[in-house]
């Protein structure tokens, strides 16, 4: 019997592709595994597509809850955002789906797993770097970095099928090249690539409106939470899944959590997406939002240096590392009382609060009140300023003496 490897196989040209050449270079049996977490209608056919270009076997692994409850909750408890501005969706996908490889590769045998991942890329590290913490003595073939890859381009690539008798339905160039699961989709390629073109939303979105063609009036939405894990919305219980789905159709709605950004890869270069997240953004927001309520201001500074951090993890695929289960383990700690409810209103791509209620709410309307209240005195104010300034008034006076004794 041949010796087998894994393919992470999406069903697009570039893995289509890598089936035959696997065959024809490694004289494999490729096990074609693919990770649903959330993809939709981009799984259509997979199973007739991988069989017609030569492959022994196909998984289709549904991971979204997983996805959503052990990888998407931690980044929303920490809020973690990536330069700003990216909220993960690609980067958060990559451990799971890493994961679920390593455990079909282990039951099926095999002595190597294969991703058609670009050398210019993220994901290539990301990839890579989960299945040497979970499986190092497992063989990975990144085919784009391979001395027998000989592929430069999606036109050789179609070329490449054709040779081998597979005829499949991809265009040279008609599309951007995107990243689609429940948190998100995104976009790059076309028009893209130069970051002085405007985005060509009419073409683009797939999830939702811009806000401009968003709804004139404005759509009011309740969110609860318990400990830091979103329950319901609107009043009905859902698992987080479902809620990240209801949160898109609404955020899609209303033209929420679309970004136009550069970023900086982990191999240095630049790169230009758009990438639409609408019920990523409202979770994010109304997470941040009951979390301001409860907890003191040290600890909410210190959880937003962890934050950071777990986002820089994140990106750079080290989900499997020490020190992203200490960085969890901080922010985990943190959540124990974000409990509460947390109402807003949509409104062409903004969030706008409407009310926030928590038991543990740590705000007190009788010491933030204009009016004096008995927990509060005013002249207690000017002992805690001398104080708190004291350095800054000891620096003042030097910088004068200096000055005077200078002319």
């Amino acid at each position: 019997m041949k010796e087998k490897v894994v393919l992470a196989y999406s069903g697009g040209l570039d893995t289509t592709a890598i089936i035959p050449w696997l065959k024809e270079n490694y004289d494999y049996d490729v096990v074609c595994v693919c990770i649903d977490c959330g993809q939709e209608s981009e799984l259509d056919g997979l199973d007739e597509r991988a069989k017609a270009s030569g492959a022994a076997k196909l998984y289709i692994e549904d991971v979204v809850d997983e996805f959503c409850d052990e990888y998407i909750v931690p980044c929303v408890q920490a809020h973690a955002v990536y330069e700003n501005k990216y909220l993960l969706g690609t980067s958060m996908a990559r451990p799971v789906i890493a994961k679920r490889l390593v455990e079909i590769a282990r039951k099926e045998g095999a002595v190597a797993i294969c991703h058609g991942a670009t050398g210019k890329g993220n994901d290539q590290i990301r990839f890579e770097l989960a299945i040497k913490a979970l499986a190092p003595d497992i063989k990975i073939i990144a085919a784009w970095r391979d001395k027998n890859w000989n592929m430069d381009s999606r036109e050789s690539e179609i070329e490449f099928c054709k040779a081998h008798g597979i005829n499949l339905p991809f265009a040279a160039d008609s599309s951007y090249s995107r990243d689609r699961n429940i948190w998100h989709i995104s976009h790059e390629g076309l028009e893209l690539e130069d970051p002085a073109n405007e985005p060509n939303y009419e073409h683009l979105l797939v999830l939702g409106n811009t806000p401009e063609k968003a709804p004139d009036e404005v759509e009011y939405v309740t969110m609860t939470f318990e400990k830091g894990v979103p329950k319901t919305v609107n009043g009905k219980a859902m698992k987080v899944s479902d809620i990240i789905r209801e949160l898109n159709r609404l955020g899609g709605k209303h033209g929420i959590g679309i970004i136009d950004i550069v970023e900086n890869r982990v191999v240095g270069m630049k790169s230009r997406g758009v990438y639409e997240t609408p019920g990523g953004t409202i979770l994010y927001e109304a997470h941040q939002q009951l979390e301001e309520l409860i907890l003191d201001r040290e600890t909410y500074e210190l959880k937003e240096e962890m934050g950071n951090k777990l986002a820089q993890i994140v990106y750079e695929g080290k989900w499997f590392s020490p020190r992203r289960e200490a960085v969890q383990a901080f922010i985990e700690s943190t959540q124990e009382y974000v409990t509460g409810e947390v109402k807003f209103k949509l409104y062409k791509g903004n969030i706008i609060k409407a009310g926030t209620t928590s038991p543990y709410s740590l705000y007190n309307e009788s010491i933030a009140s204009f009016t004096t209240g008995d927990m509060y005195d005013h002249h207690d104010a000017e002992g805690f300023i001398n104080l708190f300034g004291l350095s800054t008034k000891v620096r003042a006076m030097k910088m004068a003496e200096v000055k005077n004794n200078g002319k």
